[in-house]
């Protein structure tokens, strides 16, 4: 990642949080029920397929763009494109945490999901959330999904090293270690090729363009791809 990203993402620590978002929900459900993600097509969504149900925080959520440029909604044509039909949930919420998503999951559990795709951490991250306390969390995350019979995707996320080098590389460390404990599949950095690129990122530093959402989408498209079809097997 590159030094302009560390530098806007340390000066929106010192604020408090991202200037973009609002702080996570403490209920268990969220104000508005997420609906289905919107195609970039003039294609109404097809009802077939596998729900898949993205979990995540604004990066998900898609602040700052259209709801039908979110990766969401883009890997959700990328897998049509591949005859791949899935019902997209866009669960995402600005500022949620890990542990805001453990409190939301039973409601996203309701929606009966084939697939959960897991993007959260980032805010922990920023916020130097004890590193023990969001492993659990995304475990617990992944354990009540997988529980529940749905597959799940987990989407790594780095931070820069705003609370030291120690802190950074243990965060990190998160991601692919609860892959391999519970195997399950892993997207190693959700912003690979956009986090640090001005040129893909809005002017907060932070949330992609709609062009960066396009990059972050084919980051995860080959991994949710791969799912699927062993879910339609």
């Amino acid at each position: 990642m590159k030094p302009i990203f560390y530098l806007t993402l340390t000066i929106l620590l010192l604020a408090g949080c991202d200037a973009n978002e609002q702080p996570a929900a403490t209920s268990d459900e969220p104000a508005t029920a997420p609906a289905p993600v919107a195609t970039t097509t003039a294609q109404p969504q097809s009802p077939k397929g596998p729900r898949v149900v993205f979990l995540g925080d604004s990066l998900t959520a898609g602040l700052g763009v259209e709801r039908d440029e979110a990766y969401p909604a883009i890997v959700t044509e990328m897998l049509r494109s591949d005859g791949i039909e899935i019902v997209a949930v866009n669960a995402g919420q600005s500022g949620d945490t890990t542990a805001g998503g453990l409190r939301r999951l039973d409601w996203v559990l309701k929606q009966k999901p084939d697939v959960v795709v897991v993007g959260l951490g980032g805010n922990d991250g920023l916020r130097g959330v004890d590193l023990r306390d969001s492993e659990e969390n995304l475990r617990q995350i992944i354990t009540k999904a997988r529980a529940s019979g749905a597959r799940v995707l987990l989407l790594g996320m780095l931070i820069p090293p705003n609370y030291g080098p120690d802190y950074t590389a243990k965060f990190g460390a998160i991601y692919p270690k609860l892959a391999k404990e519970l195997n399950v599949p892993l997207v190693p950095f959700l912003l690979e090729n956009v986090g640090g690129e001005a040129k893909y990122n809005q002017r907060d530093g932070i949330h992609p363009t709609p062009e960066g959402h396009k990059i972050v989408a084919k980051n995860v498209a080959p991994h949710l791809r791969d799912l699927v079809r062993s879910i339609q097997k």
